[in-house]
């Protein structure tokens, strides 16, 4: 087995780490379901994983197609249903939520609603789905995205889904959970963290990328740690265990 790596690879890799053994993680299906499943095989076997359609702490057989697959169910704790899950997270249950959207801005806010005015917009998105929820109730929002400057803007053209919304203290006036909201922000070029003004700040630029490209792909100016470092590539157990048992046929991972 090569120990050589894809970019979405190592996001895959890079947001399995992020998972705490005994958390609990709302997930989609995609990059997100096969990091906790290599989450689940590596650090945190006792990982619980939600799906919005119901399946609560199932024992993957393999990768689900979507959130209501029969394959979410499989060995789970509890079959319940959407309004369970969502309520959970109201209840302050919920460590993690794995989202995305087509814009992201300094502070973290999601778009996936429109692209331009939404009067006239240039393009329509999906929409919010449960996406909004699950930012607004879960405590660690994570993202996983690709790295462009079309993507990462100074400002959403419509914010779908809140981040720290205007800046310190915004989620709070705004009846949201003190101390939840986004945190880790993980792409194909460096990882995000949010500084104490929330906003992004690379805090870790991946092999072989470095600062002048991630400005070159950033909407706007992007903030650097004093103590940026590189992130530690995937070890050969992470990938063998990624390729031959989370996703097998290479259908998210790709080969």
């Amino acid at each position: 087995m090569s120990d050589a790596y894809n970019a979405l690879q190592l996001m895959i890799v890079v947001a399995s780490r992020q998972l705490k053994d005994g958390a609990t993680v709302v997930v989609g299906t995609g990059a997100p379901c096969a990091a906790a499943m290599l989450a689940q095989k590596t650090h945190a076997a006792d990982l619980l994983m939600l799906f919005e359609a119901g399946g609560f702490s199932p024992i993957l057989p393999t990768m689900p197609v979507s959130v209501g697959d029969s394959r979410t169910a499989h060995q789970c704790l509890v079959a319940t249903s959407m309004t369970e899950i969502f309520e959970m997270c109201a209840r302050g249950e919920v460590d993690y939520a794995f989202l995305g959207g087509a814009q992201i801005d300094r502070r973290g806010n999601l778009n996936s609603t429109c692209i331009g005015p939404w009067a006239q917009p240039k393009v329509r998105l999906p929409g919010s789905g449960g996406a909004n929820d699950l930012a607004s109730l879960c405590w660690n929002t994570l993202v996983l995205t690709p790295h462009d400057s079309r993507r990462f803007v100074e400002r959403c053209d419509f914010v779908t889904t809140p981040g720290y919304l205007e800046g310190p203290g915004a989620r709070e006036r705004a009846g949201l959970f003190p101390g939840a909201g986004p945190k880790t922000i993980i792409t194909d070029l460096c990882i995000f963290d949010f500084d104490d003004d929330k906003q992004l700040r690379v805090i870790s630029l991946h092999p072989g990328v470095d600062r002048q490209r991630v400005v070159d792909n950033t909407g706007f100016e992007p903030r650097f740690a004093d103590d940026l470092t590189e992130t530690d590539p995937p070890t050969a157990q992470e990938l063998g265990i990624l390729r031959n048992d989370v996703d097998p046929h290479g259908f998210i991972i790709g080969r």
